[in-house]
């Protein structure tokens, strides 16, 4: 009897403090686990907001834009700057190879400016998934190893 006594006022005060911590002002146990589950989601909306920011900063020495869509399989990837960047083509190329992304399409310009837009498949479907946003960051390391070797004009 005690036990259930217990488990009820620990059960009682886990979900006080899950309420104050997402400001919940629900009063029964499903809508504070409702309103808990949104504000989760917000929180990953922000993580993703700010990884965003983190790479436009990473980049922020070039200025370029890197973009990555996921398509049915595989991605849409495009990396643009305004600047013509000598040898980055090959950087990126290698950041597909290391991820396995097989280039399927590509259209490239380096001429007074840097452009790459390229449609690449997953070759092997490994334990490992590969989202979006590890391809973008992937990306983004790439053009940030490549500014760092000198190899820009």
């Amino acid at each position: 009897m005690v036990s259930r006594e217990h488990n009820n006022a620990s059960l009682h005060h886990n979900l006080q403090l899950l309420r104050s911590i997402t400001n919940s002002h629900a009063l029964n146990k499903a809508s504070i686990i409702v309103d808990a589950s949104k504000y989760i989601e917000e929180l990953k909306q922000k993580v993703e907001r700010l990884n965003q920011d983190i790479s436009t900063v990473q980049t922020s020495i070039h200025p370029m834009q890197v973009t990555v869509e996921s398509l049915a399989k595989g991605f849409s990837i495009n990396v643009f700057s305004e600047k013509s960047c000598q040898g980055l083509l090959v950087s990126v190329l290698e950041a597909f190879e290391e991820l396995g992304l097989n280039v399927l399409e590509a259209r490239v310009s380096c001429t007074d400016s840097f452009q790459l837009q390229a449609i690449a498949e997953i070759e092997e479907q490994g334990e490992e998934a590969i989202d979006a946003q590890a391809v973008k960051e992937a990306v983004v390391e790439a053009i940030k190893i490549w500014s760092q070797s000198g190899e820009q004009d």
